[in-house]
């Protein structure tokens, strides 16, 4: 069976490349809206609160769910913040803000997340960004910053700083336009960006690699290049326990995220003894999945899944491995880098 999953890959992959011509036709079309938003024949609105976009230009995989929770752990301390997403997958329309009974099919997964991980923080879903962000500021009009959760190419929204996230091992400069390849758009969409973050990085990434990877990337003069990596901690969890994890084995790992490749490479690390269940981003498991899960002894999962999941399994048999993305050589880059630019004319 798995011989016939990678021979269908490997069809469907070099299949890719004869859509050329109709990527190259997304792409210009894009481009073309692009101009329009860049020279104000289409209208961006701003806003008297900074608003900060976190995106990419591949599809998904990036790690803007950890990075969002970065920024609200270095910014929150300070500053009174609320997080605004589409709430990808949801069954409901319009503006909610999100409350911890809310279900993964009310808002989505990522933004329940926030919610369960920083019950302080004003958490909202809209897929109208514009709609989002007023609704927002007339219930908390004392906000002094709102994050846009994928919202790079949301150009309704003019963002007062922009963040562009690329992985360590897919950089968008290696890629090209949906459907040949992954991107959004061109990859001359980055020079919108204030600051590009290279993600899940090495722990040990040498100063050599992050020279080489900024001669891909050439990063223009007003463009921060920042280094991150997924830190794992040291006990599985959920609602009720924690385990060392250590002690924990002989589990099913069940992913439904863009690329599980580094969670089960540091499980692996760990000599931990595990089979996996994999499914693609956002995956709502049907009740016959979840039928064949309960009959499992012990299952592991990403956070975001576990949106989804727990309401399926009693707690001594679901857990899930928590996750934070940290800034490499110097932490403190990005907080200072958002600030300067968000305030240097303000005293």
């Amino acid at each position: 069976m798995s011989k016939f999953k990678n021979y269908n890959f490997a069809i469907m992959k070099y299949f890719r490349y004869f859509l050329f011509p109709l990527s190259v036709l997304y792409g210009c079309i894009l481009s073309v809206r692009n101009f329009l938003f860049n020279y104000s024949f289409l209208k961006s609105k701003s806003y008297s609160v900074p608003v900060i976009c976190v995106g990419n230009l591949n599809t998904g995989g990036t790690g803007k769910t950890p990075m969002i929770e970065l920024l609200v752990r270095i910014l929150g301390e300070d500053y009174s913040l609320a997080t605004l997403s589409r709430g990808y997958k949801r069954t409901t329309k319009g503006f909610i803000e999100v409350n911890a009974n809310h279900s993964s099919l009310d808002v989505g997964d990522e933004p329940l997340q926030f919610k369960k991980n920083f019950p302080d923080l004003k958490v909202a879903v809209d897929g109208d960004r514009q709609r989002g962000i007023s609704n927002l500021l007339s219930v908390y009009p004392s906000l002094d910053m709102i994050l846009l959760d994928d919202a790079f190419q949301h150009r309704k929204v003019k963002p007062d700083f922009s963040i562009l996230l690329t992985t360590y091992k897919d950089l968008y400069v290696r890629d090209f336009v949906l459907p040949t390849g992954n991107l959004r758009e061109f990859q001359t969409g980055a020079k919108r960006a204030d600051m590009i973050i290279v993600t899940k990085c090495p722990k040990d990434l040498s100063k050599t690699e992050q020279k080489d990877i900024a001669l891909q990337l050439r990063p223009k003069p007003y463009q921060k290049l920042l280094f991150s990596s997924i830190f794992y901690s040291e006990f599985v969890t959920n609602t009720l326990q924690k385990i060392d994890v250590n002690s924990f084995n002989n589990f099913t790992l069940v992913t439904g995220i863009a690329n599980p490749s580094p969670l089960v490479r540091h499980l692996k690390a760990l000599d931990k003894e595990f089979s996996h269940e994999k499914s693609p981003d956002h995956h709502e498991f049907s009740a016959a999945e979840i039928q064949r899960l309960q009959k499992l002894p012990l299952l592991l999962t990403t956070q975001k899944d576990y949106m989804r999941l727990k309401t399926e399994f009693s707690p001594e048999k679901l857990f899930y491995l928590p996750i934070e993305s940290r800034i490499l050589d110097d932490p403190d880059s990005l907080k200072l880098n958002i600030e300067k630019q968000l305030f240097e004319n303000l005293e």
